[in-house]
């Protein structure tokens, strides 16, 4: 998907993908992301659209270790 960085910053031709490449490729991808979820989510295909989309949680494990956001109360007392 980013070949062209590749090519500008090593100087290396970039690899062309078909498309068949490029959605296994992605596919691949989302398969192993998922695989790491303890609740795997909903899958939906739009067949007007073709598109597909996921119904993940409100909150995703690796955000649970992150920071909370501050309250909008202490922006606003300390500005």
């Amino acid at each position: 998907m980013f070949n062209f960085i590749k090519s500008r910053l090593g100087g290396a031709q970039a690899i062309v993908e078909t498309q068949r490449q490029t959605i296994e490729r992605a596919l691949s991808e989302v398969n192993e992301v998922v695989a790491l979820l303890d609740d795997k989510p909903k899958v939906t295909i739009d067949p007007a659209t073709g598109s597909v989309s996921l119904a993940l949680p409100e909150q995703m494990p690796d955000e649970a270790l992150a920071l909370p956001a501050p309250e909008i109360k202490d922006v606003e007392a300390e500005a």
